[in-house]
This record gives structure tokens, sequence and C-alpha cells, in this order.
């Protein structure tokens, strides 16, 4: 099992900036994915940035230029600057475990972000 703790998460104005941190732990494979998605109401969750155990990102269009993932073991952060009010949306941290079976995923609680225009 792994268990995965979002903070950083609030409301900031537009064009402000905020930084989400994801705490994993438990058992966690060699090769992994830790990412950020984001539901906003009425919606569904979207991927917003990616990061591999080998440090491989990839990024959803809408916020490249703007957001910023990194990792440092099995910790991940999103720098989320210039924000819109359009980036309000609940914000997930999500791992994979990846391994010859398969791929095994992970959810955080959830943290809040709303841009105020």
């Amino acid at each position: 099992q792994v268990q995965l703790v979002e903070s950083g998460g609030g409301l900031v104005q537009s064009g402000g900036s905020l930084r989400l941190s994801c705490a994993a732990s438990g058992t966690i494979f060699t090769f992994n994915v830790m990412g950020w998605y984001r539901q906003a109401p009425g919606k569904q969750r979207e991927l917003v940035a990616g990061i591999t155990s080998g440090g491989s990102m990839n990024y959803a269009d809408s916020v490249k230029g703007r957001f910023t993932i990194s990792r440092d073991k099995n910790m991940t952060y999103l720098q989320m600057n210039n924000l819109k009010p359009e980036d309000t949306a609940v914000y997930y941290c999500n791992l994979q475990n990846v391994n010859h079976r398969g791929t095994l995923a992970y959810w955080g609680q959830g943290t809040q972000v709303t841009v105020s225009s």
C-alpha cells in the first residue's frame, strides 16, 4: 500500500503563485510515476503534470510554461505560477507503481486550489 499526503493548496489572486507538495510513503517500486491531476466542478479529472522516477516529465498543454513539477525521492512538488481562474480545481497527487505485472495507482485526498479573478 501507498499513502499520499498533499499540502499547499489555497486561495490566490489571478497571476499569483502556489506550491503544492505531496509526500509518498509505503511500498514504492523502483520504477514509478508521480503526478498531479485536477478536477474542476462538473469536469473530468485531468492530468496536469507527471514525473517518472528517472526524471522524465510531461505537462498538460494548458499549464506548460507556467507550472513546474519536480521530485526529491518520494516527494513531489508542483510549482504553479501565473495562475488563472481556470486553474481552480481540486488537485490530486497520484503515484503509479510499475513493474512487469502492470501498474498500481494510488491517490491522495486532494487539495483545493482557488484562483480569484
